[in-house]
């Protein structure tokens, strides 16, 4: 038996409730194999450590195990509230506070376990150790092997899943005949849990209805021969059996639980890794939901950038000019022109090749010069588009006036063309 705390040896025993046992412990009352056991954590075992109370050992004996046949109509509780029967008042054995191990329906009977010892009842009812508890059920219909199967596979009821380890169709029962009168069918089914009417709720859903609902074994214990309404003090055998018959199911369940546990990882650790859900980053692998994004901090190219144009840009790329490298004259490499449109907008159209001047139709034509100057006396035109400033037998040219329009004179607002040259000098015009 494995150790349990002291307190609760102390209660199962029937000497004090754990709270009186705590208070035992604090003030050195309890004695483990000679030492006082002081602390409220600590544990022994009956069977191989002598335990003290005042001097005297607490008696092994001192656990009691019962078996009852419990009859319809008798609630399996310690007590109720309402005054209604319960199991604990059909073994009266003292002052000794016995429980029921596990439940049983108002409706049903069967065998009832009540004992003191606490760690057996929690071996026979926890859902972890799977304990088989076997059960007679008279059906108003025989179920087919379909509904077996249905049975063995599971369930839904209300939200849980209800499911039997075992299902066997069986004969009558001998002491059943005289009292089995409108039944259809008998079944052995087996459960390894204790749910609220379980059984009731798993035949309504096969469209069965339950006649006569009887447990007759939990573990290794059997009903047997035990008339209802009667109960029986377990001996030493039994008990054993029956401790060794939970311990191999709650060790079977581990077992199972392992291996599911280790089927789980090896399936986890053999499929192929997933990409993580979200936006793939940029140059992720190709086919994603989402585009890859531009990268930030470095701006998109100018389209009217010297030597270069964007994709976007529209016009053919300005070629550099004498100068600097940046194609003008002081400018700084690689910038945009004065006055050139940005990218996107409607670009003027760039000159031909260098050295190459527009199209003579593109230039509005000069008289022909004739000997002696010009016929009335009067400036020679095709001079005086070349100058500006006053000068003999003509006037000044307005600036930006007259055909070449890119050129103006010294005076105010005067500036350079575009070639670099310095204007050719005022000249006169000679008459004969």
């Amino acid at each position: 038996m494995p150790p349990e705390r002291l307190q609760k040896i102390l209660s199962n025993a029937g000497i004090a409730s754990r709270r009186e046992a705590e208070e035992w412990i604090l003030e050195g009352r309890i004695m483990v194999n000679g030492q006082p056991a002081t602390e409220l954590g600590a544990r022994a075992d009956l069977d191989t450590d002598e335990v003290l109370v005042d001097g005297v050992p607490i008696d092994r004996s001192k656990y009691r195990y019962f078996m009852l046949n419990k009859p319809i109509g008798v609630l399996t509780s310690a007590s109720d509230d309402r005054g209604r029967p319960t199991v604990v008042d059909l073994v009266p054995i003292g002052d000794i506070v016995l429980h029921p191990v596990g439940r049983l329906d108002l409706d049903s009977e069967g065998l009832v376990l009540l004992t003191n010892d606490g760690h057996l009842t929690d071996l026979l009812t926890h859902p972890r150790n799977q304990v088989d508890k076997e059960y007679l059920v008279g059906l108003d219909a025989p179920i087919s092997k379909t509904d077996i199967e249905r049975l063995a596979r599971g369930v839904e009821s209300r939200g849980e899943r209800l499911q039997a380890s075992g299902v066997v169709m069986v004969a009558p029962p001998e002491k059943d005949r005289e009292t089995s009168e409108g039944v259809g069918g008998w079944i052995m089914i087996t459960l390894r849990e204790g749910k609220n009417r379980e059984i009731r709720r798993m035949m309504e859903i096969i469209g069965r209805n339950v006649l006569l609902l009887r447990r007759v074994r939990v573990a290794s214990l059997v009903l047997g021969s035990l008339g209802s309404g009667s109960f029986r003090e377990l001996d030493e055998a039994e008990v054993s059996g029956v401790y060794r018959s939970a311990m191999a199911a709650a060790r079977r369940a581990a077992q199972v639980e392992d291996a599911l546990l280790a089927a789980e990882l090896r399936e986890t650790q053999q499929k192929p890794r997933m990409a993580p859900a979200g936006p793939p980053k940029a140059g992720g692998t190709p086919g994603g939901t989402f585009a890859a994004r531009p990268p930030q901090g470095k701006p998109a190219p100018r389209g009217n950038r010297v030597g270069g144009s964007s994709p976007g840009s529209k016009g053919p790329r300005a070629k550099p000019g004498p100068g600097s490298p940046g194609g003008r004259p002081g400018g700084r490499p690689g910038g945009p022109r004065p006055g050139a449109p940005r990218a996107g907008t409607p670009r003027a159209a760039a000159p031909g090749p260098a050295g190459e001047r527009p199209e003579r139709s593109e230039r509005p034509e000069r008289p022909p010069r004739t000997e002696g100057g010009p016929p009335s006396g009067g400036p020679d035109k095709n001079r005086a588009d070349r100058r500006s400033g006053p000068g003999p037998g003509g006037g000044a040219t307005p600036p930006g006036k007259g055909p070449n329009r890119g050129f103006q004179g010294p005076g105010k607002g005067g500036g350079g063309n575009n070639s670099g040259r310095r204007p050719p000098p005022p000249r006169q015009s000679q008459g004969r």
